[in-house]
């Protein structure tokens, strides 16, 4: 027990000096080279990665003066002829394989990584309206729809990880709110929230409204405090 104190910090040296040996600048490579092998390095990186990849964390593996995005472009150039792409989303980058083979997966019964969990139309357009007004209660969302967002709806666009609880509502009972995930964005290949389908054609089409929530009716109750 005495010598466990003076184990702990050797092992944090080990560890400083294994980042130390981490060579991100490569000054001993020709300019070419060192390019490629930075190259490969961030190909590697967002390859092995399950969610985009930022550019904060791509930096890591780089020189300190190396442009990620120039260092991105040469990579989307030399995919260009490949059957999968390298796609900026949910500010980060992933490989995503090109919309023209999704027939060919879908018939190979291959499984796959990644991808939107199979929604059914409401529990989709809900998610839309989520992504719309939040952060925003069931209640809400009830309203905007004329009709009840049950619980089991909620869950399971959480359980897909497609929504999560936003702040507490002001209003009375201070319901729960939920908001989009990173996540979202990333299983349906957005960038941003503003890569939403147009609001104005969904309410003309009657899929979705907003309908006026006056004050007296946002007494909500626990009820609306599902998680």
């Amino acid at each position: 027990m005495a010598g466990s104190p003076a184990a702990r910090p050797s092992r944090r040296k080990v560890n400083a000096a294994d980042g130390r040996l981490y060579d991100r600048e490569l000054e001993d490579l020709p300019p070419e080279m060192r390019w490629r092998e930075w190259m490969m390095r961030v190909e590697a990186v967002i390859f092995a990665s399950t969610e985009p990849v930022s550019r904060e964390t791509l930096a890591r593996v780089v020189g300190k003066d190396c442009s990620i995005d120039l260092l991105i472009d040469d990579l989307i150039e030399e995919l260009r002829d490949r059957p999968y792409e390298l796609v900026s989303v949910a500010g980060g980058w992933q490989h995503r394989t090109r919309p023209r083979f999704a027939e060919t997966i879908q018939a190979s019964s291959a499984p796959t990584r990644g991808g939107a969990a199979a929604l059914s139309e409401f529990e989709a357009m809900v998610l839309v309206a989520v992504g719309y007004f939040q952060p925003v209660t069931r209640s809400e969302l009830s309203k905007i729809f004329g009709r009840e967002v049950s619980r089991d709806i909620i869950a399971a666009l959480r359980g897909a990880g497609f929504i999560g609880s936003g702040p507490r509502s002001p209003t009375p009972g201070a319901p729960y709110t939920y908001v989009t995930t990173l996540h979202f964005l990333s299983a349906f290949g957005m960038e941003t929230l503003g890569d939403l389908p147009d609001r104005e054609a969904l309410e003309d089409a009657g899929l979705i409204r907003r309908k006026t929530i006056e004050p007296e009716e946002k007494n909500l109750t626990s009820d609306d405090d599902d998680f």
